[in-house]
């Protein structure tokens, strides 16, 4: 028997149109798919049903993928395809399996010999690099700094260290009601000329991308407070 294959479908950044933002191309795989890894099972649903109104939600099958999965749960959420089902695998905002747990499935998939298909849509973080100004040729994601002040404040120096050292692009994120404290940071800690992205609610409405150096956000501000954010810093 052919067995399935995973799609990973990018989802929307935001609560904007989702054809506005994704190719036709996620629609019509939807409108094939039943069998979803999903992160969150009522976001899932109300995401599939925008795409695709008249797909029957009662025909959906759901696995949660979060933090309370087990590994045996896990390993059984792509038995579908040995039996030549393809399923869906959802992230909660944007690409699966970038800064998401999603890998893991798809490590499962290699593993058994599943084929991979990757769908194009939005990702915050390539969309930052692309609107920084910044390195795009080299450069480093590097997920949650620690919550520690001091902890962090060092960590920025590391990264504004290596920066400069191998001219590279050094991504990160924050929990977003801690944006401000991270603006905060960045502008203090950082040496004046250092330059500073901030990409905050990436293709909606109210997006934003400013690059200047670390100097310049002392006195201006943008409110980040509960916007998802991109931070990138870069040393010349």
């Amino acid at each position: 028997m052919t067995k399935g294959s995973l799609y990973l479908i990018p989802t929307r950044l935001g609560d904007n149109p989702p054809l506005e933002v994704l190719p036709i191309s996620i629609k019509k795989v939807i409108e094939q798919i039943d069998i979803y890894i999903v992160e969150n099972e009522k976001t899932a649903r109300r995401f599939i049903k925008r795409v695709s109104a008249n797909k029957s939600q009662p025909k959906l099958i759901m696995k949660v993928l979060n933090k309370y999965t087990t590994e045996a749960e896990r390993n059984t959420y792509l038995n579908a395809c040995l039996e030549g089902k393809s399923i869906g695998l959802l992230s909660e905002a944007g690409c699966p399996a970038i800064a998401d747990p999603g890998s893991d499935i798809v490590r499962l998939a290699h593993h058994m010999e599943i084929k991979v298909i990757p769908l194009v849509g939005p990702s915050s973080i390539i969309l930052a690099l692309m609107g920084s100004g910044m390195n795009g040729q080299s450069f480093t994601f590097n997920g949650y700094l620690p919550i520690d002040k001091g902890e962090r404040k060092s960590k920025l120096k590391a990264l504004e260290r290596i920066s400069f050292e191998h001219n590279q692009s050094q991504i990160f994120i924050e929990t977003p009601y801690r944006n401000m404290k991270m603006l905060d940071d960045l502008a203090s800690v950082l040496q004046p000329n250092t330059r500073v992205c901030i990409a905050c609610d990436l293709t909606l409405p109210s997006e934003f991308i400013r690059t200047k150096p670390a100097k310049e956000w002392k006195h201006n501000k943008e409110d980040l407070h509960k916007r998802p954010t991109i931070f990138i810093i870069q040393k010349d």
